[in-house]
């Protein structure tokens, strides 16, 4: 038996379904696709250059490559291109790690009229703070685990 508050809800849904525009989902993954692919060999490019270029190998080609990437990244946001990109291609822009120099950066320029340190500083991880609290107790844990486990063996 419909209760009615359960006629509520799909009449709600059923409004929201008819004024929501419709997406285009396989020009959306094309894109993205695509997007983030070539975002993916430019950066194999980087790698290639340095490598074959100035004889870098190993964790070293690993870095400036990650460096470059990221500086591109912060760059292109820097100058509103990213966000281009991001419209466009949605999910493709965000995945490599330009992404993530993107998501440092935007709250950053979205602050400074506040100033540089309750701006630009205090808001620049906003959204990427999270990701890097997590990624250092991650690594923080496993380097304990790992020193564990040599003391063990």
């Amino acid at each position: 038996m419909k209760t009615s508050n359960d006629c509520t809800n799909q009449n709600f849904l059923n409004y929201v379904k008819s004024i929501s525009p419709k997406t285009k989902q396989r020009r959306s993954l094309i894109r993205a696709f695509w997007v983030g692919g070539v975002i993916c060999m430019i950066g194999q490019t980087f790698r290639y250059l340095l490598e074959f270029g100035l004889g870098l190998s190993g964790d070293e080609l690993s870095s400036y490559v990650s460096m470059i990437m990221i500086f591109l990244g912060a760059l292109l946001t820097g100058l509103g291109v990213y966000d281009r990109i991001g419209k466009y291609a949605g999910g493709g822009s965000i995945v490599p790690i330009t992404g993530f120099a993107n998501s440092v950066v935007s709250p950053a320029m979205e602050f400074k009229t506040e100033g540089y340190i309750y701006g630009t500083a205090a808001k620049m991880f906003i959204v990427a703070g999270p990701i890097i609290v997590f990624g250092i107790a991650s690594s923080v844990l496993v380097g304990i685990l790992y020193f564990i486990g040599l003391r063990i063996f």
